[in-house]
């Protein structure tokens, strides 16, 4: 009954639930103290009083008409909001009209690539990366080409990048800060893709349109900056939850925001508003959008994050791991001892680690650590770590 399609895809699924599985078996074996699970990246984060308040403002409140159908799109003050906030934040001049509410990034991301993918457009990727991008190309007839980025930064490789980019590619996909690395794409290193993207562009006599995922913008740390993607790009736009920024992921909220100077940008969002509808999203959560425009001063604590991961990436680094060390998101995506990432993680398990080899991602030879876990966890897991680092300094 199933598709072959789909049969072959499950063979491929994701090693972060592959990991998070295997934990629920060592948990019930072990007790959940003595397993440490880096698998999946869930904040344990109880969401800002603000979100606490506002679900309570509009669950228990007399806001008629709060749960019927609005335009598909969303509810135009939300976006307006939204709106606001960006041109504030990006000295952008954002309308309502260019944000459309979507159940989350998943969800928005998705919306894009239907509304500009004709089949065998090709979707150029930067490995390392979310390995979903691959399906979701896929789901609207597209075709993924990986383009490894410098293993030494994580950073966009342009040489690489003008050799991939061909007459066939509709779109690149930028993830910054990205999942796995942490790692923040510098404005400069952008500006030179911006660069080569309207060389592509003159030459191919074609729009290449640059999808911004950014779940992690506002869990950032040490000050960095994040580069404004619509002030950089012409043809581009921003995808964008609050997943992970109000630790919300199961409510599934967020929203696209299209670059007014994209020519034709009205043509683009009726697109993507009708791809929003025809895909059964209809609309995005209404109880979430309006809990969202209330509370979109609110953020997680990120120097609790921060804590984490400066405890973590020091003590790696003192048994002898190798890691960029994350600017941004709440991940570690340090070096294996071994090339062979797979039996890497298959060794972790040995002390209770669970970890997501790097093959996941587009990059074997890593291994992703999700440190969105209790401080507790992280500071007990370090003579497991090295222990596994023990196994191969004796070698």
């Amino acid at each position: 009954m199933l598709s072959q399609n789909i049969s072959s895809k499950l063979a491929k699924s994701s090693w972060i639930r592959a990991m998070f599985e295997e934990g629920e078996k060592l948990r019930k074996r072990y007790g959940a103290d003595n397993v440490y699970d880096f698998s999946l990246g869930n904040p344990d984060y109880e969401p800002p009083t603000e979100v606490k308040g506002a679900l309570k403002k509009y669950a228990c409140g007399n806001d008629l008409g709060l749960h019927r159908y609005m335009s598909n799109a969303g509810y135009p003050d939300v976006r307006e909001k939204i709106a606001k906030k960006m041109n504030e934040e990006g000295n952008l001049s954002l309308t309502s009209n260019n944000i459309i509410m979507t159940s989350g990034a998943a969800g928005g991301l998705n919306v894009v690539l239907k509304a500009i993918l004709n089949p065998d457009d090709e979707v150029v990727v930067l490995a390392p990366f979310f390995v979903e991008y691959l399906f979701y190309i896929e789901n609207h007839g597209g075709k993924p080409v990986t383009v490894p980025t410098d293993v030494t930064t994580f950073e966009p490789s342009l040489e690489t990048l003008e050799q991939s980019i061909t007459a066939k590619c509709k779109a690149i996909i930028i993830n910054s800060p990205n999942n796995p690395t942490g790692v923040i794409y510098s404005e400069e290193k952008l500006r030179q893709l911006a660069t080569l993207l309207e060389s592509k562009e003159k030459q191919f006599s074609s729009k290449i349109l640059v999808i911004s995922d950014e779940p992690y913008s506002k869990i950032v740390y040490d000050n960095a900056k994040i580069p404004n993607i619509l002030k950089i790009f012409k043809h581009s736009v921003i995808v964008n939850s609050y997943s992970k920024s109000l630790a919300i992921p199961g409510e599934r909220i967020g929203y696209i925001a299209v670059n007014p100077a994209i020519e034709n940008a009205e043509l683009l969002i009726n697109g993507l508003i009708f791809s929003h509808r025809t895909l059964g999203f209809v609309n995005a959560p209404a109880l979430f959008q309006k809990i969202v425009g209330d509370a979109l001063d609110a953020a997680v604590n990120t120097d609790e994050y921060k804590r984490r991961r400066d405890y973590l990436y020091n003590h790696l680094i003192e048994l002898g791991y190798s890691c960029v060390k994350p600017q941004g998101a709440f991940y570690l995506f340090p070096k294996t001892f071994i090339p062979d990432d797979i039996e890497f993680t298959k060794r972790a398990l040995k002390y209770n680690l669970l970890l997501v080899p790097g093959s996941g991602f587009g990059c074997p030879g890593f291994v992703r650590i999700a440190y969105c876990v209790d401080f507790a966890t992280i500071k007990n897991s370090i003579p497991a770590f090295e222990k596994l680092a023990g196994e191969f300094r004796q070698k």
